[in-house]
């Protein structure tokens, strides 16, 4: 049985890979801003943390001192549907600070907890892939996204001596709440629950085949 450490487990793929990790008999660390749905939970260890705020984030890393992690899930991120006419320097600081700087400064600072043979998944977008399909208000969201792409190939040349392996998922649309705040009406091709195993399995033996990689995953064409 794996250790693992989620974030954005209080809702969505976070949420549905947390529990199905957990029913498999895997400890899991879960990490949300809202721990509510994760309290209660055989096998999961919820912590509120706001990734955007690196003083929690030095505090919770402070209380694993003992803790051994296979896998780092970084999953938790913020979606924005916004015209570049009407954005602003504080809504690219806001998600930036989630989806970028928080993720990576978690890494760096879980790192030396992780398993040498472990994995660091880093959960992307389609919208962060050059050349493919691009939807207006998303720009933001979706460069944030392909900043993520880069770190995930840069750490994983980095690590390659020592491990762990760095792979990403460049998701296509997925049923979760932030989808439909963002997008009301759109109807996703996949649920949260139905991605998730997909999500764990790639956790759990991915960097056996995969390193410094992003897989688009997606069932939608282009």
């Amino acid at each position: 049985m794996k250790t693992l450490l989620i974030t954005g487990a209080g809702k969505g793929i976070g949420y549905a890979t947390t529990v199905l990790a957990a029913n498999q008999g895997h400890q899991v660390i879960a990490l949300s801003r809202n721990i509510t749905a994760l309290k209660d939970i055989d096998g999961v260890q919820p912590y509120s943390v706001d990734l955007a705020k690196p003083e929690e984030i030095n505090a919770f890393v402070d209380q694993l001192k003992n803790a051994h992690i296979d896998v780092l899930l970084n999953n938790a991120g913020l979606l924005t549907n916004t015209p570049v006419g009407e954005s602003s320097f504080a809504l690219y600081e806001r998600i930036y600070k989630v989806n970028v700087f928080g993720l990576a400064e978690l890494t760096r600072l879980v790192l030396p907890l992780m398993n040498h043979s472990g994995h660091v998944v880093n959960i992307s977008s389609m919208g962060g892939i050059q050349g493919s399909a691009k939807f207006p208000g998303l720009s933001i969201y979706s460069s944030s996204k392909a900043a993520v792409i880069t770190l995930t190939e840069l750490w994983a040349e980095e690590l390659k001596e020592s491990g762990p392996r760095c792979n990403a998922l460049a998701l296509g649309a997925v049923q979760t709440q932030m989808l439909a705040e963002a997008f009301p009406g759109v109807k996703a091709p996949i649920t949260a629950e139905d991605f998730a195993a997909y999500v764990l399995d790639f956790c759990l033996t991915g960097q056996l085949y995969y390193n410094g990689k992003v897989l688009q995953v997606s069932s939608s064409t282009p």
